[in-house]
């Protein structure tokens, strides 16, 4: 506990430091993509290419059956998470075994 206090003081004390202007903080600029979007078809295509129910599908994306279904159906669009998730899948098909996310006997 006192060493996450000592540390959260000491980052204080760093942005004190920059805004007064005597010291620089590291900084790292990142361009990300943005999440591709994501068609009823394609949606489909991946869950079935994963061979998952729409049940398993929306228990791995954290989201209820009736959200895959409006997914599927053109009724709703996935989300920024759920399309990042998607992508990386799609980049990757073994990414969810790898990560003992999938666990297939």
């Amino acid at each position: 506990m006192a060493n996450a206090f000592n540390s959260i003081i000491r980052g204080l004390k760093e942005i004190e430091a920059h805004q007064k202007g005597t010291t620089p903080l590291r900084t790292r600029v990142l361009e990300i993509k943005p999440a591709p979007a994501y068609s009823p078809e394609a949606v489909k295509k991946l869950r079935r290419d994963l061979g998952m129910s729409q049940k398993s599908f929306a228990s791995l994306c954290g989201v209820s059956v009736k959200t895959v279904e409006a997914w599927e159906s053109g009724r709703n669009v996935p989300s920024g998470s759920a399309r990042r998730l998607f992508e990386v899948i799609e980049k990757d098909k073994t990414i969810l075994q790898r990560g003992g996310i999938l666990l297939v006997p």
